[in-house]
């Protein structure tokens, strides 16, 4: 019986750059076993987006060097993450005929349907991402999950079109290549942590994934299965820390300390007494109110969950969702953010785990990580359920000269 092959999904964050490795089960049915993650600071991205190339291609070979020594094994094929605010999601409706005189849906009327969606009026500057069928209709009979085998005359599908912009989608796969890697397709990021934290039921039932990034915060809404609704907001836990930076008159470094060291987005619940030693994180001498940092910490959560929100209005979920929302993301671990979010959406909320996942690492299991294993199980469905992986956006023989090139590049400069 052949070994399981490896599966890395690398999640690129403003903050972070973060890589989860898996070994694939010989069960088909089975989710990858986590045998290694990775993390290193991030340095020439911003929002999502790629500032400078040399400094992210540096980013992402140091932490696949630290992947690689943790896994044990070459990491050379990644699915990775996209985010940023210029993803754009829109709705669009495929219509075919049924091309068998008999009237049975095949498979191929499915594709034919589904690429006749694809055929929306994209700008000309932006590139399709994904196009995920949500739910059929057949000759009227709307709602169907799965019309292959059916018979009818008129298939209509509708689609969810998520988008990305042209040059930043290539500045990132440039960046990735350079590092010496292939890039297996890319997904969105938030998909791909609901993919890690939310049950079949949860989908089914109605529920978000609100991850909270360091420039950003990604949203998914899911109902009855299918994805509902995406959106990027451009706010994220670093606007927390530069609130506290002015708030207090201190540096950003030392704003930071006192963030994950006294913060809380809970103020009413901290004593009027309570006082911060700011000498501690190198913040000067004199002495703040612990209540004072939480209010400060408190307005910019709730202006992340006030947008949270308004974009569940958009869609007629607000405060509608049974299964309620799950926090992810280095901002989710703040302490009160959970108790804040479940106040301003009028929701259940908790933080997002990976659901289902075997792993020997103990990191596996952070909400930091949830996007990179994420998108190792994205990457294992793709390879499931259609025999083999989805070709990448830029996969071509032409493009593997060079990419060997930047791997010999990367090898010898690491021997130095």
């Amino acid at each position: 019986m052949p070994e399981p092959s490896t599966l890395a999904g690398l999640d690129i964050g403003s903050s972070a750059v973060r890589i989860a490795v898996g070994q694939r089960s010989i069960q088909p049915d089975q989710p990858p076993h986590i045998v290694g993650v990775a993390e290193v600071p991030s340095a020439g991205i911003s929002r999502g987006v790629i500032t400078s190339i040399d400094d992210a291609v540096s980013s992402i070979s140091s932490c696949l060097e630290k992947a690689e020594r943790i896994a044990g094994v070459d990491i050379e094929h990644v699915w990775v993450g996209i985010s940023g605010s210029h993803i754009a999601s829109q709705e669009s409706r495929g219509v075919v005929a049924v091309a068998k005189p008999n009237g049975e849906i095949s498979e191929a009327d499915v594709e034919r349907a589904i690429e006749a969606a694809r055929t929306v009026a994209t700008p000309p500057n932006y590139e399709i991402l994904h196009v995920i069928p949500k739910s059929f209709t057949v000759d009227g009979q709307s709602g169907i999950r799965d019309p292959i085998g059916m018979t009818g005359v008129r298939l209509e599908v509708d689609t969810q079109i998520i988008q990305g912009l042209s040059a930043q989608i290539k500045n990132l796969t440039k960046a990735i290549f350079r590092a010496g890697l292939d890039v297996d397709d890319l997904v969105l990021a938030v998909l791909a942590t609901a993919e890690a934290v939310l049950t079949p039921r949860s989908k089914q039932l109605g529920a978000a994934v609100i991850n909270i990034g360091g420039s950003t915060t990604s949203l998914a809404v899911y109902e009855e299965g299918d994805i509902l609704h995406t959106a990027i907001l451009p706010v994220g836990s670093e606007h927390v820390t530069s609130d506290i930076a002015i708030g207090l008159r201190i540096s950003i470094d030392a704003a930071e300390k006192i963030k994950l060291e006294y913060g809380t987005a809970l103020p009413k619940e901290v004593s009027k007494r309570e006082e911060i030693d700011l000498s501690v994180a190198g913040g000067g001498n004199a002495p703040v109110s612990k209540r004072y940092v939480g209010e400060i910490i408190e307005a910019r959560v709730e202006e992340i969950f006030d947008k949270v929100d308004a974009e569940l209005k958009k869609v007629g979920r607000s405060g509608m969702l049974p299964a309620g929302v799950l926090l992810t993301g280095g901002g989710s671990k703040l302490s009160g953010v959970t108790e804040v979010a479940k106040r301003k959406l009028r929701l259940p909320a908790a933080l997002g785990y990976p659901v289902g996942v075997t792993s020997t690492v103990d990191k596996a299991n952070d909400v930091t990580f949830t996007t990179a294993i994420g998108l190792v199980l994205w990457g294992n469905q793709m390879i499931s359920h259609r025999g083999q992986a989805k070709g990448g956006m830029l996969s071509g023989g032409l493009q593997q000269l060079p990419r060997a090139f930047d791997k010999l590049l990367r090898t010898l400069r690491l021997r130095r």
